[in-house]
């Protein structure tokens, strides 16, 4: 029993260091960067249902949605905001344990047609699966907005 627990303690220590490699994200033409072919991804810009989601929708500026998103994520735990300019803002969010790093982006392009669109992706930095989560952090802020 007592030296299983050294290895358990490595297994722990090992773990907590599951934030990978920051990746070079942002927006291309227009266009956040895709999701990898793992479920661990949505894309509000994706064309495959396993990776699509729909992007928020705002009434009022974009200059409003911005500052109100700024607060919802501020709001959330774990969370830290790398990056909240004019029509871009990226965040990190950290998970809880094992401190998996997820990389979360919202793109504002201009819309001539009144109120905002708000293009999104949320992806796990590491792994295949990531059971659900992204998704549901992009429907939590949603429903926030």
């Amino acid at each position: 029993m007592n030296k299983q627990i050294p290895a358990v303690l490595a297994g722990l220590i090992l773990l907590m260091g599951c934030s990978g490699t920051r990746p070079d994200l942002g927006v291309n033409n227009g266009e956040l960067v895709p999701c990898p072919e793992s479920p661990n991804c949505v894309n509000s810009q994706a064309a495959d249902e396993e990776h699509a989601i729909e992007p928020l929708h705002f009434t009022g500026t974009g200059q409003q949605a911005h500052v109100r998103l700024v607060q919802i994520l501020a709001s959330e735990k774990r969370t830290n905001i790398l990056t909240a300019e004019k029509n871009y803002i990226r965040a990190e969010f950290t998970s809880a344990v094992f401190r998996f790093v997820d990389d979360v982006e919202f793109y504002f392009p201009d819309d001539p047609g009144g109120g905002t669109i708000i293009h999104v992706r949320s992806a796990s930095r590491i792994g295949h699966s990531d059971l659900g989560v992204n998704r549901k952090r992009i429907e939590r802020i949603r429903n926030k907005f």
